[in-house]
């Protein structure tokens, strides 16, 4: 992965708007990611191959961004991304890594399911 370059992950959230994509969203401070201390309780959120079809997808930020999906009835968001790839499959990862290089976030969009 390498850090984000806004107007590349803007150009490709919009090759996807209206399309019917499949979603990964994943976020953590729990044992998972090791951020949990005595005095935090342990978050997290998942979701993996739910299908969506967003009609505007946004970039915000420098340095730490938000993506935010704007859906017919709502919106799906993740904060506190960091970096980005495309990978052979054609799917734009995006995750956010704290100073020590540890997962927080992650949201994925693939025109086919992700592998269990």
């Amino acid at each position: 992965m390498q850090p984000i370059q806004r107007q590349e992950v803007q150009s490709l959230l919009d090759q996807f708007t209206g399309q019917a994509v499949y979603i990964h969203l994943e976020t953590t401070n729990g044992a998972y990611a090791g951020l949990h201390s005595e005095s935090a309780t342990p978050v997290g959120a998942y979701i993996r191959n739910g299908q969506v079809t967003y009609t505007r997808g946004t970039i915000t930020g420098a340095g730490s961004y938000r993506v935010g999906l704007k859906m017919e009835n709502g919106w799906i968001y993740a904060e506190g991304l960091t970096d980005w790839e495309v990978d052979d499959a054609g799917r734009l990862l995006l995750a956010g890594h704290d100073r020590e290089g540890r997962l927080a976030v992650a949201l994925e969009l693939s025109l086919t399911p992700f592998v269990l």
